[in-house]
């Protein structure tokens, strides 16, 4: 539920020496004196030049008065016209009508029987209204009547559900989560029907009052990784959380590891996919995007696609996955270390068009792929950031004109310009881009080590890389999970990916392979 702001925030409320209500009040309570609770609501919402506060009358001869409070931006249009319908249907079952009641009537029936209605709630404090406010509803108080009315009116334009705009769809659902909260977990719900999906939430931040969820289906999820969560969580109650990216630095276990320990998605098979596995999900209001988390290391090479396809074309897409990641992580330094200290492993014929492409360079090896690398990121985040019609265009044109002017002004040579372009097309096809993110920031210090010591600084460098993975964790998992600790049962899921059968338990597989009407293959 959501916190109320802090009372120190409000201010004083005034009291009425002739008021007497028989209990003991705080300066949070609400008052009975109309005016009383105006004055609060108007001094706390003061400058707010989008505040509505409407004064209504009821009752036999409008001989009481009433007010309601709301923004006309979070609100839908004008509710103050259906405020007396909206009170009607509240009562209408047990009440007469509206030009009937009085501040008894409403006040015995609300306190006797509660609200029925899904989308009002009672109120008792004003710091609660304060809250009911911020979050887009009416407030109703009345004249002699220690309690408030708040019914939803919340009504913002909202981006309707498209394809994913990240992770592009060729074979699977053509939908994405939007920035509702509410409408991304009934999504998942609608394609999840257990009742061991569980959504617990929370509201963070003093300002923004943020409300973050997260998910995981019980009996499914290991108990201890689900604890170590819910402790991290525990500490972020006064964190300003704007974007679910914010959450990754209470979650992560290195916060200066460049490899992601999370993973996003705005698809909801990959969700249902990560649920079903055991993962635990994170959402945040505002936000498109949908946390999952523990990550692992061969994760990142897996998307929801991959079980769409036949097991031998999708077998075919891991492994070029994985050698894209070998790509982009050592072919620069990789051709820096052979020019500069292994020319010997280098094919004569093939040496002899490398120095011949590198006459009249005035770079070394090492200054030379550092211009190109330089260059070649620049256009990757002009591309990025200009308005999408264009930024394609520029970022490849770009590219093809910045590479030509290279070769021909002799700062680079033909063959550097081939290995920068082909790192660059390896890095695009990883499926994360967080992931990418990571080998753009290792592939520097590879090519200063294969620069100073050669092949031997190469393999220091992927020593310590591995040496960091294994040591990795995410909420207490290791993220070389499936390769160390080794477990044969996972592999045949990390690099191969079985037919479905195969994947089922030996018990699983032979019922199937016993079923009516199936023939028995060799």
């Amino acid at each position: 539920m959501r916190k109320p702001p802090n009372n120190k925030d409000l201010p004083p409320e005034p009291t009425d020496p002739s008021e007497d209500t028989g209990q003991p009040r705080t300066e949070q309570s609400i008052s009975t004196t109309l005016a009383n609770n105006r004055g609060v609501m108007e001094t706390v919402f003061a400058q707010c030049t989008d505040l509505r506060v409407m004064t209504w009358t009821y009752g036999p001869d409008l001989a009481y008065s009433a007010f309601s409070v709301y923004f006309d931006t979070l609100t839908k249009s004008s509710p103050a016209y259906y405020v007396k319908d909206t009170l009607q249907n509240l009562v209408s079952h047990e009440l007469g009508p509206v030009s009937e009641l009085t501040v008894q009537d409403v006040s015995r029936f609300f306190e006797q029987n509660g609200i029925a209605s899904p989308n009002a709630e009672l109120l008792a404090d004003i710091s609660a209204a304060v809250a009911a406010v911020l979050d887009g509803k009416v407030v109703l108080f009345f004249d002699g009547w220690s309690k408030a009315l708040a019914y939803s009116a919340f009504d913002v334009e909202q981006r309707q559900a498209s394809e994913p705009i990240t992770e592009p769809t060729v074979q699977g659902p053509h939908v994405s989560f939007i920035e509702s909260l509410e409408r991304n977990i009934g999504v998942i719900r609608s394609l999840l029907k257990s009742p061991h999906l569980k959504f617990e939430r929370f509201i963070s931040g003093e300002h923004v009052q943020r409300t973050v969820s997260y998910g995981y289906l019980e009996g499914v999820v290991q108990q201890d990784v689900l604890n170590e969560f819910k402790k991290r969580m525990n500490g972020i109650g006064k964190e300003e959380i704007v974007e679910v990216s914010y959450l990754e630095e209470w979650i992560g276990e290195s916060l200066y590891s460049p490899f992601p320990q999370v993973r996003y998605t705005e698809r909801p098979d990959t969700v249902i996919a990560a649920l079903l596995e055991g993962k635990i999900i994170a959402i945040v209001n505002g936000s498109p995007s949908v946390l999952i988390c523990p990550g692992s290391f061969i994760e990142f090479f897996t998307n929801s696609e991959d079980y769409y396809y036949r097991s031998i074309f999708a077998s075919l897409i891991r492994i070029l996955r994985m050698s894209a990641f070998v790509i982009a992580l050592m072919l620069p330094s990789t051709y820096i270390a052979l020019s500069t200290f292994h020319s010997e492993l280098i094919p004569t014929v093939l040496l002899l068009a490398i120095l011949n492409t590198r006459e009249g360079i005035p770079f070394p090896a090492l200054v030379e792929a550092l211009i190109m690398e330089f260059f070649f990121e620049l256009l990757r985040e002009a591309g990025i950031r200009l308005p999408r019609p264009i930024g394609s265009a520029v970022s490849i044109v770009g590219a093809l004109v910045i590479g030509q002017a290279a070769i021909q002004s002799q700062i680079a040579s033909p063959v550097m310009v081939i290995v920068v372009a082909l790192t660059g097309i390896a890095s695009f096809a990883l499926p994360h881009y967080n992931l990418a993110i990571a080998l753009r920031i290792l592939r520097f210090p590879l090519m200063f080590l294969a620069a100073t010591f050669g092949g031997l600084g190469i393999m220091v460098g992927i020593i310590l890389i591995y040496l960091h993975l294994a040591t990795l964790r995410s909420l207490g998992v290791p993220y070389l999970s499936s390769l160390a600790p080794l477990d044969i049962g996972r592999l045949r899921d990390v690099v191969i990916v079985l037919p479905r059968l195969l994947l089922h338990s030996p018990r699983s597989r032979h019922m199937y392979r016993k079923s009516p009407g199936r023939k028995k293959t060799s």
